[in-house]
């Protein structure tokens, strides 16, 4: 099987310190996502050797093991230990049945679901913390932004101190901001622009008119949101996903907000994502659409994935099925099998798979989306830009199509396409409700795969992937970032 390399600092058997002395507890958010995320973290971590505890309800911890892509959690089981809490009855499970038409109502449901949730687990992981902290010289907890609440009474542990890791990209997450602070401030358009000059540094660009805060999150998340903030008081420093060479204005705009809040500490430590396969190719274990992408020219299939909790209609589905028809470009379409409810088989369209069999081929449910986008055959990926494929698909230089649902992802969409200027509109968040239809889907396509536009696009992302795969050698900015977060939460 194709091998990955992880982002790691080498060997860390000299900075890592004895279980006795200091144990990490990771507190992620229930999404799939932030999941990711977490583990990937847990994994830089105990390269230096230090004990790690991942919590969560059970059923989370079982997708999380079986989901797990990359490496091998037998690699790391003596630093790498899952604490599992009871699942909550009522609990509702972020996922894509769970996100039917991007329905406000269901939402709405979810959210209330999780804040529940995230509320009983406040007193096992209170406990959990407690009882580390009995045993050892320090507890050093990474929770998620929205896990705030969860662990607020790390406070009144004398030897626990707190690290907050934000999920989103820097600059989703600075422009937020900027537009939370426009709203309280009450600041007319032209003080707001002088204002946007004089605090951003060189090189942040936040375009106007983004995707506002009420657009893209329902108010019950807001709330949500609101009620983490006022409960996050308690860290010593921000961690990130992302890297300097990527996203590095947009970081020190966060450093001056959180300055502001009397934090002084930030830590950009990804990419957490695999960055480089191996050549091995062992027929028996390889995904049966890696094999079919070694029979392909390079750079001549688009992925086309919208992720864990990515939803579309059928009528959608229709529409998305001839486009990539008419598009006449080679494509790997990522399908969920089962529709809102789980009531209903995602259904493509009668004969399709025997007419595009030459060109393109479907996949049910899982795909390993790291391989396809790392493979020369990939030439671009349409995605709904939630940020961990964001981050693999600018890893491995694969310019992007983008299609966002929700979230954070209509800002990663313009980040990609105005900022970066690598990757194409699929869908306009403004036009979140409507149908997308087919010849929009094949225009889109083709300007990615098949024009100058796009090759240029194509050439950008892959410098970008570039030199965001240096930042994990050693002496890169990964390895430094990793190196000062272990020196600081390790200190005497």
């Amino acid at each position: 099987m194709a091998s990955l390399v992880i982002p790691s600092s080498g060997n860390h058997g000299q900075i890592g310190m004895e279980e006795d002395q200091i144990t990490m507890v990771m507190v992620p958010f229930p999404a799939q996502g932030h999941f990711n995320q977490f583990l990937h973290l847990s994994r830089l971590v105990s390269s230096y050797h230090i004990p790690i505890h991942y919590v969560g309800f059970s059923t989370e911890i079982s997708q999380v093991k079986a989901r797990m892509h990359g490496w091998d959690l037998a690699t790391a089981t003596n630093y790498i230990h899952f604490q599992e809490f009871p699942t909550p009855s009522s609990y509702m499970a972020p996922g894509p049945c769970n996100f039917s038409n991007n329905s406000s109502e269901t939402i709405s449901k979810l959210i209330a679901s999780v804040l529940d949730a995230s509320l009983t687990l406040r007193e096992p992981v209170s406990a959990f913390i407690k009882k580390l902290s009995s045993t050892t010289r320090r507890v050093v907890v990474i929770y998620d932004s929205m896990m705030a609440s969860t662990v607020q009474d790390v406070v009144s542990i004398k030897n626990a101190e707190a690290y907050c890791f934000h999920a989103i990209s820097a600059f989703a997450n600075s422009s937020l901001l900027w537009d939370i602070i426009k709203y309280y401030l009450h600041l007319p358009s032209f003080l707001a622009k002088l204002a946007k000059k004089l605090f951003l540094p060189s090189g942040a660009y936040i375009p106007d008119g983004l995707p506002t805060l009420r657009s893209i999150f329902t108010p019950e998340f807001i709330e949500f949101m609101r009620l983490q903030h006022s409960c996050n008081k308690f860290s010593s420093g921000n961690l990130y996903d992302t890297c300097k060479v990527l996203e590095g204005p947009y970081l020190e705009t966060l450093a001056k907000f959180s300055r502001l809040l009397g934090i002084r500490k930030q830590w950009a430590v990804g990419p957490f994502n695999p960055v480089t396969i191996s050549g091995e190719k062992d027929s028996k274990v390889r995904h049966k659409c890696l094999e079919w992408l070694d029979k392909q020219a390079q750079n001549s299939v688009i992925l086309v994935s919208f992720g864990t909790t990515g939803y579309l209609s059928m009528e959608q589905i229709k529409e998305l099925a001839i486009g990539l028809e008419k598009s006449q470009q080679k494509f790997i379409w990522v399908v969920r099998d089962v529709l809102s409810g789980g009531e209903e088989e995602v259904r493509i369209p009668e004969g399709y798979e025997e007419r595009v069999k030459e060109r393109g081929i479907i996949v049910k449910d899982w795909a390993p989306q790291l391989e396809i986008l790392a493979h020369s055959s990939t030439g671009g990926f349409m995605s709904h830009c939630g940020w961990n494929s964001c981050m693999e698909s600018i890893t491995m230089g694969v310019p992007i199509a983008t299609w966002p649902m929700n979230f954070d992802q209509p800002r990663n969409a313009v980040f990609v396409t105005d900022v970066l200027k690598i990757g194409v509109v699929v869908k306009n968040w403004d036009r979140r409700d409507d149908m997308i239809d087919s010849i929009t889907i094949k225009n889109a396509v083709e300007k990615l795969m098949a024009s100058t536009e796009g090759h240029e696009m194509r050439m950008r992302a892959m410098e970008l992937g570039k030199q965001v795969k240096e930042t994990v050698k050693d002496g890169g900015d990964h390895q430094k970032e990793m190196d000062s977060f272990i020196a600081h939460v390790t200190r005497y």
